[in-house]
């Protein structure tokens, strides 16, 4: 039940953000909901191409402060962060994976493959309707999975 009332508090939360994000010139990577120890944690990941700063997040977080708090999606307290997604950012959405075909990835399993283990990594070769393909980098080998088979996948900037 917990499960589906962040995912709904999600999908209110990121109908919300995405036309104020946008206004603002940056784009919505992702909306998170979760729980850390006994605190609750609404994050706001925001992206644009030249890479985002702390003035960008205090922005964001000054333009829907007073509309969260109108949409009121959130019953108990929590603490909003807006943040960048980072380098090694997550991939979760279907936009994600096809903008960055051909970029070098790391892989969690959430369990083992043969072969290969829970973790991974390579570049991504092609996404499809969830299907994931990563080829390791000597070209040799290619893994394909459906992406609710991975704890995540993550952009690789540190690969060689």
């Amino acid at each position: 039940m917990a499960k589906s009332k962040g995912g709904v508090t999600v999908q209110k939360v990121r109908a919300l953000c995405e036309p104020i994000v946008a206004g603002l010139g940056l784009s919505l990577w992702d909306v998170r909901y979760v729980k850390e120890g006994a605190d609750w944690y609404l994050r706001v990941f925001i992206d644009k191409p030249e890479g985002v700063t702390i003035d960008d997040c205090e922005a964001v977080s000054r333009a829907i402060n007073d509309p969260l708090d109108e949409l009121d999606p959130i019953e108990n307290a929590y603490c909003l962060e807006v943040c960048s997604p980072g380098i090694e950012r997550e991939l979760v959405c279907d936009e994600h994976f096809e903008q960055f075909i051909g970029a070098d990835i790391m892989v969690k399993m959430l369990r083992p493959v043969e072969g290969v283990g829970r973790e991974f990594n390579g570049v991504l070769k092609a996404y499809e309707n969830g299907e994931v393909t990563v080829e390791d980098h000597g070209g040799e080998n290619q893994l394909t999975f459906n992406k609710k088979e991975a704890a995540w996948v993550k952009l690789d900037d540190f690969s060689a």
